[in-house]
């Protein structure tokens, strides 16, 4: 993948250029602004933007509505913002109302590279990966039990059917009649499961989040 990296930390963001490279993958920009991010995507249109909340001019979250304005911008465009804080409500405004090709990961739980490239992967061809821990305690679903709070946001955090048969330690099959039940109690219309799982997470944020972001991020 091509890809532009928004980082002002510079150690950071020289690690992540040689990871990426390592892995295959061409930085075709590494910026420290959010001001030049938007420029550098512009010029470059890359396949993926890796990019922080706080970031200059201002240090607050720029970096965040800098990738709010190229979601808008390039619908195509893959985006992975790394934050600091669980803030549930900046997650759903940076989805957009839709959390394809998105990504949000906190930066002190990114402990295993192998895991990130994998992230990155997943996200640079459609996916969505949010940090489970953004979840977990901010946007329980009065509706749903606590079982499928679990099971949702394992598919917010990008999880197949599978995975999360493996991690929660239960049948592929009662995986699916867990989305089952949360597509009918979230109310949402048939289609393909796809379509529903991306529906569902877009629910819950909708749910439990205000839809506006408040200055200063990080």
């Amino acid at each position: 993948m091509r890809i532009v990296i928004a980082e002002d930390q510079v150690l950071l963001r020289d690690g992540l250029v040689r990871l990426l490279e390592s892995a295959g993958h061409i930085v075709v920009a590494q910026v420290g602004d959010a001001r030049v991010l938007v420029e550098e995507v512009n010029r470059h249109r890359p396949d993926l933007v890796i990019a922080d909340v706080r970031m200059p001019p201002t240090y607050t979250d720029d970096g965040a509505r800098a990738a709010v304005y190229l979601r808008d911008r390039f619908p195509q465009l893959a985006v992975l913002v790394l934050s600091q804080a669980i803030d549930p409500t900046l997650v759903a405004d940076l989805a957009g109302g839709r959390v394809t090709a998105f990504g949000y990961l906190l930066k002190d739980r990114v402990l295993d590279t192998a895991v990130f490239l994998d992230d990155i992967e997943t996200v640079g061809s459609g996916g969505t990966v949010i940090d489970p821990a953004v979840l977990d305690g901010h946007a329980e679903l009065a509706v749903l039990t606590d079982r499928e709070v679990e099971v949702l946001g394992r598919v917010a955090s990008g999880r197949s059917n599978a995975g999360i048969a493996a991690d929660l330690v239960i049948s592929k099959r009662t995986v699916e009649a867990h989305l089952r039940s949360i597509v009918d109690k979230l109310g949402l219309e048939a289609g393909p499961e796809d379509n529903q799982r991306v529906l569902a997470v877009l629910t819950w944020f909708a749910g439990r989040v205000q839809p506006e972001i408040p200055g200063g991020r990080s």
